[in-house]
């Protein structure tokens, strides 16, 4: 558990500072656990949120220093939960012994790993009623820094798949499963009710955004990641091939020595702007051809929930 999270704070989220924040001559102004607002949001976790303070006060701090307030809040209440009841530290969370399903995603399942690469473990938790049940509930994700784990709470894992969310569904189909329970192996077997042309929205759409981005990242400051970039193509590629096969891909292969070389910034921006472009007609063709469903499954995913917090009572 952490009170982190690996994700990009909106403009305008309430957050809280975990650092105290000095002023001139070093002088604290601000203490640790001050409330602010974010009024401009980094690219990435590696830099700045500016955040603006009740006193007008605006200031950088590293986003590893931020958090949102409603996620604070909760772990908050949730560590004094853990604390009180059991006499365990959030690092030794009890449920992390929920997990269903464990598995590897990223670079290392798509085959585009090299010696720097991290090994990212996802995963679902499925909690117990009587968690559900407490005045504290359940966080909708846990999470362990230190080993590169992120699981997500059962609903919150269905609901994200239902949107077609990349991540997610990348879990359902990657060759690398490390842990299973009879749950999450009922879950695997039904991991074709998630797909819909709601591929085509939420893969294009992210897409679109993310070199949106980083054509201001080249007009402001002259460069862009090329690993970055070998990904967005990479995801293109993935969802034509799910409009196409109903089956989503994970382990790249016949295009894996192109993304490479993107990767060692040895393919053009313009080649690859090339790429994309013709990647998105292929996309709109894909879309066109498609038997997937316009919807995905909601009933037979209910039902599956239903069943899965059954079976959370008596355990």
């Amino acid at each position: 558990m952490s009170d982190k999270t690996p994700f990009i704070l909106p403009e305008g989220c309430q957050v809280v500072v975990l650092r105290p924040v000095s002023g001139q001559g070093g002088r604290t102004v601000h203490p640790r656990g001050a409330v602010g607002i974010v009024v401009k949001s980094p690219n990435d976790r590696s830099h700045s949120y500016r955040v603006r303070f009740p006193d007008g006060m605006e200031e950088p701090v590293h986003a590893d220093d931020v958090v949102a307030l409603a996620h604070y809040k909760n772990s908050v209440l949730r560590s004094e939960a853990i604390s009180e009841n059991t006499g365990h530290r959030l690092e030794s969370d009890p449920l992390f012994s929920r997990v269903i399903l464990r598995c590897v995603i990223g670079s290392r399942a798509y085959g585009l790993e090299d010696d720097a690469s991290d090994t990212d473990y996802r995963g679902v938790f499925l909690p117990t009623a009587e968690d559900h049940w407490s005045l504290y509930g359940v966080p909708e994700v846990i999470e362990c820094y230190d080993t590169q784990e992120h699981y997500w709470e059962l609903q919150r894992f269905l609901v994200l798949a239902l949107k077609s969310n990349p991540n997610v569904l990348e879990c359902l189909y990657t060759p690398l499963i490390e842990k299973v329970s009879p749950v999450g192996e009922q879950l695997l077997q039904m991991k074709d009710a998630f797909l819909s042309r709601l591929v085509y929205q939420t893969y294009n759409g992210y897409v679109m955004s993310q070199f949106k981005k980083m054509q201001a990242d080249l007009r402001n400051q002259g460069q862009v990641k090329p690993k970055h970039v070998m990904h967005l193509i990479r995801l293109l590629m993935a969802g034509i091939h799910i409009l196409r096969h109903g089956f989503v891909p994970v382990r790249v292969e016949s295009q894996r020595d192109q993304l490479l070389a993107i990767r060692r910034g040895e393919i053009s921006l313009d080649e690859t702007e090339a790429w994309r472009l013709s990647l998105h007609k292929e996309f709109d063709q894909a879309l066109e051809e498609t038997s997937l469903p316009e919807r995905p499954d909601y009933e037979r995913v209910n039902d599956f929930l239903i069943s899965a917090r059954r079976s959370a009572i008596q355990v």
